[in-house]
């Protein structure tokens, strides 16, 4: 069974004067149902409230930011080394200790 990804945005940081997010602080979580892995990141945004596209910060959804960080974030690389963190998990090629 493929390991499960699951992307969410942790906070967003925006200025006051015009309410137009600048920082976006994101989360990907993995797990292959045992083991769990994780990446956290932050995208710096420029929004401009006369742009066409320019969606009011009161309107954002988390679906909106998110795309708008996979535009600066390749999911597909941030899953994969999501999976071999959970793979060292799951077989770990190295170990801590001593032998007394």
């Amino acid at each position: 069974m493929p390991n499960t990804h699951t992307w969410s945005i942790a906070n967003l940081e925006r200025n006051t004067s015009d309410d137009s997010v600048t920082i976006a602080h994101w989360r990907c979580e993995s797990t292959d149902g045992t083991n769990t892995a994780s990446a956290y990141g932050t995208t710096s945004h420029t929004g401009v409230p006369s742009d066409d596209d320019y969606i009011p910060y009161a309107d954002l959804t988390e679906a909106n930011v998110l795309a708008w960080v996979h535009e600066q974030v390749v999911k597909a690389d941030t899953e994969a080394a999501n999976d071999a963190k959970i793979a060292e998990l799951a077989t770990p090629t190295s170990t801590t200790g001593m032998p007394w």
